[in-house]
């Protein structure tokens, strides 16, 4: 996991070479920010942190920084961005990459200097000999999606860098509110650690009068509510939106991407896709797939299918004028969460 990672970066015994490989972003800066922190102090950067776009520079380029002796410090550190020659993506490189220059470097890297090759990609293309020779050679660090239990630990260990204790039923509630989102529960474990104070505990009543709701999370929250066929919390969750100025058009599209998500879900489970699988199929969260398939329990595959073209038509009737807009989602909020025969 990227937190033993992160801690053999504390150690500050860094080696020459970083692989960071995923898609989570959040992971991916910290990383970034950790390796950069551990080898260079603040007023190192000026003259000893570069960053090449490998878009836009060729590799040569930076592996001849790479090799440039640190000026009035002892380190150096290279930082590569978007290295899609390591993929097998195809499309049009507007720059030749030198890759048997960077293989040498490889094979004898600078020792003064670390070198950061951040690829946001699910994996690499291993047929490519540069592909195999970095992973050979490079420590491996990953930002990839976090299981939810994985995501329960990971609010454990912000809670602890905060001298906290977090309950288990207030962790998976955070999870939960926050939708797996890791910058929003660092935030958020911050805040309630903050509240409670050095030595306290932050309960689920306390994560739940305290965390921020994003948009999504309360189109989610209201959902719960329609399958639930509790109509009138459904309502209150509307009409408190509708209070922080949010726009009937927007809450109507976010709904509509929610009950899509609910349907293809709902198509690929029955196609013998397991939630791992369907996350990576739709590129979605392995959390909010989890959250959907619970939700998709409540409808069945036809009854989505309806629903997705009467949040057609209330689209339509928005942006025609054919009716009054927050009418037009009461209407349908109450209509749906309804008891079915």
């Amino acid at each position: 996991m990227v937190l033993q990672f992160w801690k053999r970066i504390n150690t500050k015994k860094l080696s020459p070479v970083y692989l960071l490989i995923g898609t989570e972003t959040y992971l991916m800066e910290q990383s970034v920010k950790k390796l950069i922190a551990a080898a260079l102090q603040e007023d190192e950067k000026d003259f000893n942190f570069s960053i090449y776009d490998m878009e836009e520079t060729a590799v040569e380029t930076a592996i001849e920084d790479a090799e440039t002796l640190p000026f009035m410090g002892e380190k150096r550190v290279v930082l590569l961005k978007n290295p899609s020659f390591l993929t097998g993506e195809k499309k049009k490189e507007k720059i030749e990459h030198n890759t048997e220059r960077f293989e040498q470097y490889l094979k004898e890297p600078a020792p003064y200097t670390v070198l950061i090759v951040q690829a946001p990609y699910e994996k690499l293309d291993e047929r490519k000999k540069i592909s195999k020779a970095l992973k050979k050679n490079a420590v491996i660090g990953e930002a990839k999606s976090l299981s939810e239990q994985e995501l329960i630990q990971w609010t454990h260990t912000l809670a602890a860098a905060e001298e906290t204790e977090l309950e288990s039923d207030a962790a998976e509630h955070l999870v939960s509110l926050t939708s797996g989102s890791l910058m929003m529960m660092d935030q958020e474990i911050h805040k309630l650690s903050a509240y409670t104070g050095p030595g306290g505990v932050i309960t689920k009543s306390l994560v739940d009068e305290l965390t921020a709701r994003t948009l999504e999370q309360n189109i989610f929250e209201l959902i719960n509510h329609v399958t639930a066929r509790k109509a009138d919390l459904a309502l209150q969750v509307l009409h408190d939106l509708l209070k922080a100025n949010e726009e009937p058009i927007k809450i109507l599209s976010l709904i509509s991407s929610q009950f899509r998500l609910i349907l293809q879900v709902k198509q690929l489970s029955a196609g013998g896709y397991g939630q791992p699988q369907i996350a990576s199929t739709l590129k979605v969260h392995p959390f909010r797939i989890k959250l959907a398939a619970q939700q998709a329990s409540s409808f069945s595959e036809e009854e989505l299918k309806q629903l997705m073209k009467r949040l057609a038509d209330a689209d339509y009737g928005m942006k025609t004028g054919g009716m009054e807009k927050v009418l037009i989602l009461e209407l349908f909020l109450i209509q749906l969460a309804k008891p079915r025969k």
